[in-house]
């Protein structure tokens, strides 16, 4: 092995550590990226994105730890000439191959005195990314300008606490920077003049090229802060082309020789090996193909976008973006950014791969979810690529969609019987904890708020039942039937639960009621209470007397999943309430708001999202919208959207999370209809254009739950019970209804409809998936009557202690 040699002392400036430690605190870069890629070998565990021309975030050695903050250059004339290219150059990228994210850029000096084109890859066959440089003169000779590489280490998600340093290996300079276990090294096939270590803010090559027009700075070493390399690069070598070589490593000579290996591989050898690779998985996607591909089809794009948030660490691991939102604005604080796995963005990203005709892929997202499913049966809210979990909620889609994934897998044959009855643990487990704690858990977040959400009631529903036929192939009948009876009840209550009639917005829109989502008694700050309405008998709303109720697109989830018609009247007066609301209208399409007083945006003067904000709109929305549309049998509505979702992406093909919806603003390169500051790409919203394209293309909602269809919209099943449990407990009950009571633990049900002058014991059965169930005869009860119970606890030998109330009403 090659050992690193120190630099020789005479080549820099006397004061060989820099002054100015720690530096300022440091912070992550844009958001807004324009490409992301990664070479499909496992052998190269590197992630890039792109943004203004430039590197910013760079990954390693997993999909989840970001390792550099930004890359790029500066040019100067020696004298009074400053060029950062990121903030000072106008921008083209373009693929360099259908479906392959391999870039090229072309950087042109604003003030007409130079142009740079670039060639970014990785290697395949290491920890290294690849860019070639060519310097072009538009004014002057290349003897006028100095070129310089400025390099910003955030090793292991952390701009705090890293080490950057001067060497050389086999007599070959370079930049170096290490913090714990994460190390890089840049070298370059031109030979790097002049070379400098410092602290951001204070003492790094920016600050001395802003100041003198060219490197007057040669420290060796900046430890332990927020720090920055810099190099000269000699401009006239190779007629102005050479290329940079980012290694990464363990420790910095793993770095160093992943670095110098790749340049000694070549640049066009290494861009060979990393297209080849992407078209041998490309060519095996029916949906690829040019013939199938109309102007202005994202979906090669897309494909790419999500194939590329794949983990290699943990395959089949499908991060929500390689983001951080208004990441300019985040520090050390913010490490997750969206490089997190949420599995209801990975669920809905493996749907598109299926969609595409990638079962392969499809099935590696499926055997994560196996090995990260924790043992009650639920996934964390989000979660490192190791399944470690990094918030602490839990939200129950993201527990329902793994069985609805396992059962579209099945239905696109990516899954025989064989393979449902290997993955059958996974769903039974998933299963009881949906059966123990749905419809609502107290811990249950959907997005920051608590309570009833339609998008997350219709995914449990729906997934309850595909766990009902995965029992019946697995030989559980009394399971299955215990599951379908769930979902019943469920889906008969959710009108009482979320359904909202005799408001103001029912009066002013002219319509009968409409689904909303119930959210938590006790507004955040700043939210208004000005459209607290009654919903009959709202569950959510029993223990506070009061809930805020939010108009959201999600309710066309009931549509989407099958418990709903699309022309359900109901439905409609929902449809013109959220379009009242929510939607906005923009210069090549609509685009919607995830619900009224969303607070997830940037503020009105374009300040970025700090806690508090404005929410902006959704392009993920206006896919769904589509499918809706789709639903209600108008195609060319929905072709319209699918022309608007395109219209929202970036000049690299990419998606975001949201658009600004507000008159222009250019202070901030915030224009109506084109991306904000939040995440992009969002990998869900290319999910989404990528089923919407299989959808239009077959002519009906791809992933469509047969199961809700058939239950719900063509035999019409409406549940005969009511049920009560202790984290949902009943205080009233319509007429003609049984009571089942639910447990955790066996029980004796005590019970009366006469205050106590007369009493029943019915004791519990065990259901299966750890709920024991014990059902009364209540049907004949009229309006008015009350039931009271309590229990006795065999096993602990003791009485409840408390009696209990429901109510017959059926108002």
């Amino acid at each position: 092995m090659h050992t690193m040699n120190a630099i020789s002392p005479d080549k820099i400036a006397p004061d060989t550590d820099a002054p100015g430690a720690p530096g300022i605190p440091p912070r992550w870069t844009s958001s807004a990226k324009t490409g992301v890629g990664t070479a499909l070998s496992n052998k190269s565990r590197v992630w890039f994105t792109l943004s203004h021309g430039i590197f910013n975030e760079i990954f390693y050695p997993r999909i989840d730890r970001a390792c550099v903050r930004d890359m790029g250059l500066i040019v100067t004339d020696g004298v009074d000439f400053f060029s950062e290219e990121k903030n000072a150059t106008d921008s083209e990228l373009h693929w360099m191959a259908q479906g392959v994210p391999a870039f090229k850029l072309v950087n042109t000096c604003r003030s007409g005195r130079y142009r740079i084109e670039k060639e970014v890859v990785t290697d395949p066959q290491r920890n290294t990314v690849m860019q070639r440089v060519q310097f072009v003169p538009l004014q002057g000779d290349r003897s006028d300008y100095y070129l310089h590489v400025l390099l910003a280490p955030h090793l292991g998600n952390r701009g705090e606490g890293n080490t950057a340093w001067l060497d050389e290996l086999e007599g070959l300079p370079l930049l170096l920077a290490q913090r714990e276990e994460y190390a890089l090294a840049l070298a370059c096939s031109a030979p790097f003049l002049k070379r400098s270590a410092g602290y951001v803010g204070s003492s790094d090559g920016w600050q001395d090229l802003k100041t003198h027009k060219q490197m007057t700075w040669e420290y060796a070493r900046a430890q332990n802060g927020n720090v920055a390399l810099t190099a000269e690069i000699d401009r006239l070598h190779s007629w102005g082309s050479c290329e940079l070589s980012l290694g990464f490593g363990k420790n910095s000579e793993e770095a160093a020789q992943n670095a110098i290996a790749s340049l000694r591989d070549g640049f066009d050898e290494i861009k060979h090996q990393y297209i080849a690779g992407w078209q041998q998985w490309t060519q095996r996607l029916p949906s690829t193909k040019a013939a199938h591909l109309a102007p202005g089809d994202l979906s090669p794009i897309s494909l790419a976008v999500l194939r590329t948030h794949e983990s290699k660490t943990a395959p089949g691991g499908l991060i929500a973006s390689l983001a951080i939102p208004w990441g300019s604005s985040k520090g050390d604080g913010d490490q997750g950014g969206y490089h997190l796995v949420w599995s209801r963005d990975m669920v809905e990203t493996a749907g598109a791969l299926l969609a595409a005709g990638a079962h392969e892929d499809a099935r590696r997202a499926l055997s994560f979810l196996q090995h990260t499913q924790q043992p009650d049966g639920h996934w964390p809210q989000n979660m490192w690529v190791d399944g470690r979990p990094y918030w602490n909620g839990i939200q129950l889609d993201e527990t329902a969609l793994p069985i609805l994934l396992v059962d579209l897998a099945h239905r696109e044959k990516a899954l025989t019987d064989a393979d449902v009855v290997r993955f059958w643990p996974m769903v039974q487990l998933a299963a009881g904890y949906l059966a123990r704690n749905g419809p609502v858990s107290p811990q249950d977040r959907w997005e920051e708020d608590p309570g009833y959400s339609p998008f997350t009631v219709a995914t449990e529903i729906a997934a309850i039942l595909a766990a009902a036929d995965m029992a019946d192939l697995n030989h559980e009948p009394a399971m299955a039937t215990y599951l379908r009876e769930i979902a019943d009840v469920w889906n008969t209550s959710i009108d009482r639960w979320m359904y909202a009639s005799n408001t103001d917005w029912c009066r002013t829109l002219d319509v009968q009621g409409y689904y909303l989502r119930i959210a938590p008694a006790q507004p955040a700050k700043g939210v208004r209470f000005e459209n607290l309405v009654h919903v009959k008998n709202v569950a959510a709303a029993e223990d506070s007397r009061m809930a805020r109720h939010l108009v959201s697109p999600d309710a066309l989830a009931l549509v989407r999943f099958g418990l709903r018609a699309a022309d359900d009247p109901r439905i409609l007066g929902t449809v013109k309430v959220i379009d009242s609301l929510l939607k906005v209208e923009t210069p090549t399409g609509p685009c919607w708001h995830r619900y009224n007083d969303d607070g997830y945006g940037e503020h009105q003067d374009g300040a970025p999202f700090d806690g508090t904000g404005i929410g902006r709109a959704w392009p993920l929305l206006t896919g769904e919208r589509a499918h809706y549309e789709l639903l209600a049998r108008r195609v060319e509505s929905a072709k319209g959207l699918l022309a608007a979702m395109e219209s929202f992406a970036n000049e690299g093909g990419l998606i975001p999370e949201q658009i600004w919806d507000s008159p222009d603003l250019p202070k901030h390169k915030l224009f109506l209809g084109k991306p904000s500051g939040s995440a992009m790409p969002l990998v869900w919203a290319h999910a989404e254009y990528i089923k919407l394209r299989r959808s239009l293309r077959d002519g009906h909602v791809f992933d469509l739950p047969p199961q809700t269809v058939k239950r719900y919209l063509v035999d019409k099943a409406v549940s005969p019970r009511m049920v009560w449990r202790f984290n949902h407990k009943l205080r009233s009950m319509p007429a003609g209804k049984s009571l089942r009571v639910e447990t955790l633990a066996p029980t004796v049900v005590h019970w009366s409809i006469d205050d106590w002058k007369t009493h029943q014991d019915t004791k519990s059965r065990d259901a299966g998936l750890g709920l024991h169930v014990a059902d009364l005869a209540t049907q004949s009860l009229p309006d008015g009557r009350e039931i009271k119970f309590t229990f006795y606890w065999p096993a602990a030998g003791h009485w409840e202690g408390t009696d209990f109330t429901i109510r017959i009403d059926s108002l």
